[in-house]
């Protein structure tokens, strides 16, 4: 397994550069380190295309190009019913603002809306903001493990429910949601289904069409691209949405949610991204080569995290936060509070290690509210990523039981 990381690791500069070399990152859910394919395809666009799109020139037919090229790809890796449901924005929580202005201006007063206490901020707070137009906001109870009460959510859910959203894993502790209890629970009621992926996506294959949501959302700087937000939209559904956008704007989907124009570097780099992370995998097609090496990274994350999420267990005045990996399946990132050690002195202090880690809520508020963290200043937290070694897990370990 660690040969497989050290391959993954051949590609990062910020890996392999002797001066950093020894540094371990494990601020992966914050956001990766970026590989030279990704570098590269993000430099190459603005040495040889740099230009806006729909020109009668060549630099602007090649920027044409690397969009719709963007958007198949992404298209591929969230296996969606093809280029044109996938647009782009700065990052997700914009394009959830978008389409929560736009669901407002269909929604009536006493419509509701179901979130969680679990959630990033992102996919809480746009829709927190419709109650101005009143729309009532209902949450799902996060519990005392760190998981979703799913009695509460069919409690919650009734006819009156217009849309659910709900995050796919909890940046904060690792949690992952039952999508297809849901989906189920929306589909009986008629509400559309919201997801946020930003956690999940960097660890897990996504199927949109076998999940059957609405909308999706994720973004290219945690699985190794640069910052771009990436939002899934169902066939036609966003053709029938009053998006806030201008008379200049394309009006038809992907097009239609997208504001001014994108960046079309960054986009090109998260093209180069899918591919980079398809090149780990084998099978005929972008498709099958991207579950494949999803699904090899994601056995590898497991057996790293399982194995500090013990470790971390048997330290004494250590809480790890979140449910345990007997539990099924849990993205591999450990959050743990210690007694006596705030987490931003714990994480000043492995810093000084060269050990690089996460404090605080991570946005995700509410959720270190309702476990009774956030007065303690949330938890530390430890991402493992694809390019993690076997043996920066043992000397974490080592340094935190020395603090």
């Amino acid at each position: 397994m660690n040969s497989t990381a050290q391959e993954f690791r051949s590609h990062f500069p910020s890996l392999t550069d002797s001066k950093y070399s020894s540094h371990i990152y494990l601020d992966g859910p914050g956001g990766t380190q970026v590989p030279h394919q990704v570098i590269d395809a993000i430099s190459d666009y603005y040495k040889n295309f740099n230009a806006n799109t729909h020109g009668a020139f060549r630099s602007s037919k090649e920027t044409d190009r690397v969009m719709n090229e963007a958007r198949e790809k992404m298209a591929t890796f969230l296996n969606a019913e093809g280029s044109h449901c996938i647009s782009f924005g700065q990052n997700m929580t914009s394009m959830v603002f978008s389409l929560s202005r736009a669901l407002a201006r269909i929604f009536q007063p006493g419509d509701e809306i179901l979130i969680t206490q679990l959630d990033h901020e992102s996919n809480r707070g746009p829709w927190l903001k419709l109650r101005e137009w009143g729309i009532e906001v209902r949450e799902v109870a996060v519990t005392s493990y760190g998981t979703l009460d799913y009695a509460d959510f069919e409690s919650k859910i009734n006819e009156r429910t217009r849309l659910v959203a709900m995050g796919c894993a909890s940046n904060a502790v690792g949690t992952v949601n039952d999508v297809a209890f849901a989906r189920k629970l929306s589909y009986q009621y008629g509400a559309l289904l919201s997801l946020d992926a930003v956690h999940f996506a960097p660890h897990f294959p996504i199927d949109v069409q076998a999940w059957g949501c609405d909308f999706l959302f994720c973004s290219a700087y945690k699985f190794y691209g640069p910052h771009v937000g990436i939002m899934y939209s169902k066939p036609d559904l966003l053709n029938t949405l009053p998006v806030d956008n201008l008379r200049t704007q394309d009006q038809v989907a992907p097009y239609k949610i997208e504001t001014g124009t994108l960046n079309h570097a960054a986009i090109a780099g998260t093209a180069a991204a899918v591919d980079f992370i398809a090149s780990f995998g084998s099978g005929n097609g972008l498709r099958e080569k991207l579950v494949d090496s999803m699904t090899i990274i994601g056995a590898r994350e497991r057996h790293l995290a399982e194995k500090l999420y013990s470790g971390f267990k048997k330290i004494k005045g250590i809480k790890v936060a979140g449910p345990g990996f007997e539990k099924g399946l849990r993205a591999p990132t450990i959050s743990i509070a210690m007694e006596g050690v705030r987490p931003e002195i714990l994480c000043e202090k492995l810093a000084v290690e060269n050990i690089y880690v996460w404090d605080g809520h991570f946005y995700a508020i509410k959720a270190m509210e309702c476990l009774g963290l956030l007065e303690k200043g949330g938890v530390s937290r430890f991402g493992i990523s694809a390019y993690t070694r076997e043996e920066e897990v043992d000397r974490l370990l080592e340094e935190v039981g020395k603090i």
